[in-house]
């Protein structure tokens, strides 16, 4: 088959960068995954398999590497790196991989993480910004969309949106990854496309919660939808396009992750709704669940913004207020009726601060 070959640098062994490694090794390309955990590297380099797809095997171009963070010299070889590791650590991670990087020789870089930093609701891209400057932030790719691992994994059909500031990096990223059973789609929006994955692991939340209790499927749509409101509402807010939130990064995203079990923010929810505590299910969930912590980033930036956004509110007081779920619920439906469709005047401020930093026409 002719195939343009790449070697690609995976930051993160867990679900989505294991799952997305063997994609891209089963599209011809050779991948090296990064994990901190040193039996997991062995295991993978000694067993092709993973605890985390235990049924699953590895092709041999996937070699596990670390737990030391990668070399100078890995890190020249590659022609891709690809950030599969919770927001929280996307910050350090790249202050350590600055100094290592050739600017005059850069690789594609690609994002796959959902959420907002808690310290300084920054976005990624901003993240990216602040640790790498704004010619790499300009040209970072971003990857989001309805896409559960172990379907990955299972070469279920799979669609994303695949998004940048350069519309020919996005390119080099969709030929990266296209494959029949993995189509892209690509954009312009990383700032829509970021709030859209970050947000709906909220929103998740909330629909498990409804399902906990007890609701049945009118509720579970109306909070799909309603929530599909607040994401556009405060998206726009903060400067991205409406559109963005109909993409697959938007209602595809939303509508998997609040309708599927599977999904460890509606599991949160779930749990929730059925009367346990938080921290017991943080503790027992066994993987990490986002929107979690971007449920406080989200609430700072609901202030911010002066974006009326009641669900996301009513999540937050929920998870960090002690509010009790079904009174919570209660609440949502003695609100007053609203316009059912209504953007906000006045948008765009946070975005353009976001240009400005990265030296972007449009800035102010």
């Amino acid at each position: 088959m002719d195939v343009d070959r790449s070697k690609v640098l995976v930051f993160g062994a867990g679900n989505f960068g294991s799952c997305l490694a063997d994609h891209l090794a089963d599209s011809y390309h050779t991948v090296f995954l990064w994990s901190r955990y040193e039996n997991a590297v062995r295991q993978i380099n000694e067993t092709h398999r993973s605890d985390v797809f235990k049924d699953h095997v590895f092709p041999d171009t996937v070699k596990a590497v670390g737990p030391e963070f990668p070399s100078r010299e890995l890190i020249k070889s590659v022609d891709v790196l690809l950030f599969a590791i919770p927001t929280e650590g996307v910050r350090e991670t790249l202050t350590n991989l600055r100094p290592l990087l050739d600017e005059g020789n850069l690789p594609l870089l690609i994002f796959v993480n959902k959420g907002i930093e808690i310290a300084t609701n920054a976005l990624t891209l901003e993240i990216i910004a602040d640790t790498c400057g704004p010619a790499i932030a300009n040209v970072a790719t971003f990857i989001s969309g309805p896409s559960f691992a172990k379907e990955i994994i299972k070469r279920q059909p799979t669609s994303v949106s695949v998004v940048s500031l350069s519309v020919a990096h996005a390119q080099r990223a969709s030929h990266l990854f296209h494959q029949p059973w993995f189509r892209c789609y690509t954009g312009e929006d990383p700032i829509g496309v970021e709030l859209a994955g970050a947000l709906k692991n909220v929103y998740a939340i909330a629909s498990g919660m409804a399902d906990g209790l007890g609701f049945e499927n009118n509720t579970r749509a109306s909070l799909i939808t309603r929530g599909l409101a607040e994401m556009t509402r405060i998206g726009t807010t903060y400067g991205a396009s409406p559109l963005t939130f109909l993409s697959l990064a938007g209602v595809g995203d939303l509508f998997l992750t609040c309708s599927s079990s599977t999904s460890r923010n509606y599991t949160v929810g779930y749990r929730l709704g059925k009367g346990e505590k938080l921290d017991h299910i943080i503790k027992t969930l066994g993987s990490v669940a986002e929107g979690v912590t971007t449920t406080k980033a989200l609430h700072t930036l609901i202030s911010r913004l002066g974006v009326n956004a009641p669900i996301a509110t009513g999540i937050y007081e929920v998870l960090y207020e002690d509010a009790d779920v079904a009174e919570k619920a209660k609440w949502l439906m003695a609100l007053p009726p609203v316009r059912e469709l209504e953007l906000p005047e006045g948008t765009g401020k946070p975005a353009e601060q976001l240009l400005k930093k990265l030296e972007l026409p449009g800035a102010v």
